[in-house]
């Protein structure tokens, strides 16, 4: 595996478009969507009702996430809750412009800023 530093896999792909565990549940759906740097696990934000993005980030111990939404390059270190600066992932760097957001299409409750965290 080539690392740079910490928390950061430099071969590491994106597991998708959207949420693993979010597309996998009948009910799932997402606000925007973040990147593990260490895997390339794609998760739901902490906006999000169900946080995979911090979910798998404890359960894994991979600290790091980069934004996977189109526009946006940041990235975040849970263990140091704050902004850091990155390096280039593999691409795709967010999922594709025509997603809907929230997503997926199809899944999101017509109620679904009220669900928010």
């Amino acid at each position: 595996m080539q690392r740079d530093r910490h928390g950061f896999n430099l071969a590491s792909k994106p597991s998708g478009d959207g949420c693993v565990e979010c597309l996998a549940s009948p009910d799932g759906w997402w606000f925007h969507l973040r990147r593990c740097a260490e895997c390339g696990h794609i998760g739901c934000c902490d906006s999000s009702p169900s946080q995979h993005a911090s979910k798998h980030a404890e359960a894994t111990g991979h600290p790091i996430i980069a934004s996977f939404e189109p526009g946006e390059n940041w990235f975040f270190d849970y263990e140091k809750q704050q902004m850091i600066k990155g390096v280039e992932l593999l691409p795709p760097h967010a999922h594709p412009r025509n997603q809907s957001t929230p997503g997926p299409a199809g899944k999101v409750p017509a109620n679904w800023e009220s669900l928010l965290n």
